[in-house]
């Protein structure tokens, strides 16, 4: 079987991504999705659960869906938030993915990560 290669994510899509969730409350915002799990969570109980006025909320959730992190679907008068997995994955991978290059000694803990 194939090990399965991972693409390397783009300095400038890493960064956006750091930026956005550099905010206090849009990294809020994301954990909360990223702990609601695959369902996703509504945006009203997004709202109620960190207590955010509606016009804020839709603000930090506009940024973080426009760097990929976030994405919503609507399902009928309800606008579901879902944290995109893969974008995060990939954003740790990209933080890791030179751990410790340049030091000899660390290069087995570089793959274990």
């Amino acid at each position: 079987m194939k090990a399965r290669t991972v693409p390397i994510m783009k300095i400038d899509d890493a960064t956006a991504r750091l930026e956005a969730l550099g905010n206090r409350t849009r990294l809020q915002i994301y954990r909360a999705l990223v702990r609601a799990g695959r369902p996703g969570m509504p945006v009203g109980r997004l709202q109620v659960k960190l207590k955010i006025p509606a016009s804020t909320l839709s603000h930090h959730i506009k940024t973080l869906v426009s760097v990929g992190l976030v994405s919503q679907v609507r399902e009928s008068t309800t606008l579901i938030c879902h944290a995109n997995y893969d974008a995060m994955q990939g954003l740790v991978d990209f933080l890791v993915a030179e751990c410790c290059a340049d030091e000899s000694e660390c290069k087995d803990a570089a793959t274990a990560a």
